[in-house]
């Protein structure tokens, strides 16, 4: 028999929110497990006690931003809509059927505005993960990190060049050390202390969103973009550090004051790490020997010059300090630059008469010159 529901559209019904909201639904987990009560102390600085009117509850707040991240919601406009009509969104956050819920510009002036320049947002993160380790859900044994770019919304042919100074690295005073107890122990001279100039570059930087970067790197897209350096607990895949860089900053830049971070605020004891090949430099190998981590880092080969012996040919031979070349010919070392790299030339008057000169190099001396960070045995 053909019936209609019309009526029912209009009826009144006594219910309970949470029934309607299934058990296994993520956010009734969540909301098991987390008391988000700790926000409210977290963020009672920047609110006045005695003037102006109520404030919208700022655990409500931060709880719309978590659904718009756990659920993919980018934009806070949508994300307000998608509450008005998710009966599991309004049980979250404490709102009853017929509550306003609240405008998605207060969620935009409080993140810009009263949370601006504070470590507000890191402090509730670091919460969460400390409630993580809690409940057993981080181990801080093995931990992974690597960088995604994400696209910055401004166009990349609408910037000015401007240069800007070179940041100092963070290794820079103890890499000049070692360098100068190199070339002391090597009866080299010791390097004249840099001249007070400050070491700029030309860089591309966007009139749309000044704050991002101009990336170009192979196989990636060009143009302005941020990366997202995250680090991943292996135990249960719990997110333990995001940072967010400009583009054009180079994924090992952050990694080691990073990881620190996390030893020292979540008291992690790590024991092996891993990277991809982004992260495969002497520095940051060096870094995690110090700190007795196992690092599992992918491997990256550079593709030698089109011709040209590639260097892992050339043998290194730690006792004495040289290199062998394909022709069994020793390449002495000469010296260490500022940066770090020990240099090793040939013999050119053997290298003239050599069968591989050409597939050896280029150079008009008829002299191969190889490169090795003072570092390089912690890679290798």
């Amino acid at each position: 028999m053909l019936s209609s529901n019309n009526e029912k559209q209009i009826s009144y019904e006594f219910i309970c929110i949470e029934d309607l909201v299934p058990q296994d639904h993520l956010l009734q987990k969540i909301n098991h497990y987390i008391d988000f009560s700790f926000i409210t102390e977290k963020v009672r600085p920047f609110y006045c006690e005695t003037n102006s009117r109520p404030s919208i509850d700022p655990i409500v707040l931060f709880k719309m931003m978590f659904i718009g991240y756990l659920f993919g919601i980018r934009s806070e406009r949508q994300l307000e809509k998608e509450i008005q009509t998710n009966i599991a969104y309004r049980w979250f956050l404490g709102l009853n059927l017929s509550e306003r819920v609240p405008d998605h510009t207060t969620i935009s002036w409080n993140r810009r505005t009263r949370f601006a320049n504070t470590t507000v947002f890191q402090d509730i993160f670091d919460e969460i993960v400390l409630l993580a380790i809690k409940h057993r859900m981080v181990g801080g044994c093995v931990l992974m990190t690597d960088s995604t770019h994400l696209k910055a919304n401004a166009n990349k042919k609408k910037y000015i060049k401007q240069m800007v100074k070179v940041s100092t690295r963070a290794y820079e005073e103890e890499l000049n050390q070692a360098i100068q107890e190199e070339r002391r122990a090597k009866g080299k001279k010791a390097l004249k202390p840099k001249k007070d100039v400050v070491e700029e570059k030309e860089i591309k930087k966007s009139t749309t969103d000044p704050e991002s970067g101009y990336m170009y790197r192979e196989n990636k897209p060009e143009g302005f973009f941020y990366l997202d350096h995250r680090t991943t607990d292996l135990k249960y895949n719990i997110i333990t550090d995001v940072h967010v860089t400009p583009g054009n900053v180079h994924d090992s830049s952050p990694y080691v004051a990073r990881l620190d971070r996390q030893i020292e605020r979540f008291k992690f004891n790590v024991e092996a790490v891993a990277l991809d090949s982004g992260y495969l430099t002497a520095p940051i190998c060096k870094s995690l020997h110090d700190r007795k981590i196992f690092g599992v880092i992918a491997h990256r080969r550079f593709a030698p010059v089109k011709g040209l012996f590639a260097k892992w040919k050339f043998d290194y031979i730690e006792d004495t300090d040289v290199y062998i070349c394909p022709n069994k010919q020793i390449l002495q070392y000469s010296t260490t630059d500022r940066d770090g790299y020990r240099h090793y030339k040939s013999n050119p008057e053997v290298c003239k008469t050599c069968p591989y000169l050409s597939q050896c190099t280029r150079s008009k001396k008829k002299q191969k010159v190889i490169t090795r960070h003072i570092w390089e045995k912690y890679k290798e």
